[in-house]
């Protein structure tokens, strides 16, 4: 999984069967992080928005990111002890630089750069990827696609759950008992706050949250930032770096001149909470629990807030749960993979407002 945030690719072994009572059992048999190559981070970046000459530089680095792939992929079956041969399938979801689903035609489109091919040739392993595009195809968002992975894992758990992931762009999955599971992506996260951390400080991120606790909220602009119509826009409904980029933000900022750049980050670090907190007292008011993975988990001032803007709701990592937070996401693809390698259709019609279930993904045997 290589996400929005464009932070680094993680890889997750891990050995799926069915469990009792409907619940999945998932033994992880390793985890690895890949840094991307800068070269190759700068131009996925620079790729999210038009430029010269995008076909060419599209598919050269959408081979360079399967290289990177192939990389973690390996690194998990040595530190394993696995043989190539031995794994059944590698789901791969690419890097997306364009989602627009719904839009232009009717349809829109969703596009991650891939090259399966590759990376079973690369691998010697059979390749799961696209799992986006049939969904946008059956009138769906495309996204988030995990909501019916976090239902497997837990749907036995009693209670009303609510999952946060925040990585580049947050999104939610709320899991009541008895009910279908839904999500959406509720608001920008690491995209905005890493860009704008790295733009002031030269550091990667906010580690910890530790610049952003130096600030102030700053009131008018984060009433600003929360009246951008995505944020009330009713599910289902997706977003990315086509909208919450850089240049989103400048012209918020253009707005309310003169902010110090560590109010601004403040600011967007509250906007994150906030956005998250008004979705989740909006679609799951019975939630008590909250899980958090991706790595704004890592952020210390992300969970002081969330346990702030939602009293009576315990926050917690879902490594209290039997999940590290930084595998998830990739957990959650593994078994979207296993899914496309069985042919078994998912039913996203709550998620993204697809027409019904589809097998999801397109399949590079090994």
């Amino acid at each position: 999984m290589s996400g929005t945030s464009m932070d680094g690719v993680d890889g997750v072994l891990v050995d799926i069967s069915p469990a009792s009572g409907g619940a999945l059992s998932l033994r992880q048999r390793g985890f690895a992080s890949v840094d991307l190559p800068v070269v190759l981070r700068d131009e996925l970046l620079a790729l999210n928005t038009p430029g010269d000459n995008e076909l060419h530089r599209g598919a050269l680095a959408a081979n360079a990111l399967m290289r990177v792939y192939a990389q973690c992929v390996q690194q998990l079956c040595a530190e394993a002890a696995v043989a190539p041969e031995a794994v059944a399938v590698v789901g791969a979801h690419g890097q997306t630089v364009r989602h627009r689903p719904g839009l232009f035609d009717g349809t829109g489109y969703t596009t991650q750069l891939i090259n399966g091919a590759l990376l079973a040739e690369l691998t010697g392993i059979a390749v799961a990827c696209d799992f986006r595009s049939r969904d946008v195809a059956a009138g769906g968002q495309g996204a988030p696609l995990v909501p019916v992975f976090h239902q497997a894992v837990w749907n036995d758990s009693g209670e009303t759950l609510v999952v946060l992931n925040l990585g580049g762009i947050a999104n939610l999955s709320v899991l009541a008992p008895g009910k279908t599971p839904f999500g959406f992506d509720c608001g920008p996260a690491n995209a905005l706050l890493d860009g704008w951390c790295q733009q002031h400080t030269g550091q990667p991120y906010d580690a910890d949250g530790r610049w952003a606790a130096q600030g102030q909220v700053h009131v008018a602009l984060l009433q600003q930032l929360m009246a951008e119509p995505y944020i009330r826009q009713a599910p289902p409904k997706s977003t990315g770096r086509d909208l919450f980029n850089a240049e989103w933000l400048q012209q918020q900022l253009a707005l309310q001149p003169g902010i110090a750049a560590v109010d601004v980050q403040a600011t967007l670090t509250a906007y994150t909470v906030q956005a998250a907190a008004r979705h989740v007292r909006a679609h799951a008011p019975a939630a008590t629990r909250l899980l958090v993975c991706g790595g704004g988990v890592r952020n210390g001032e992300i969970m002081r807030q969330l346990a702030e803007a939602l009293p009576g709701v315990t926050v917690e990592s879902t490594q209290a749960h039997c999940i590290d937070p930084q595998a998830v996401e990739a957990t959650a693809f593994a078994w979207l993979a296993s899914k496309t390698w069985l042919r078994e259709p998912i039913d996203m019609t709550a998620v993204t407002g697809a027409r019904g279930p589809r097998v999801l993904g397109c399949l590079y045997p090994a």
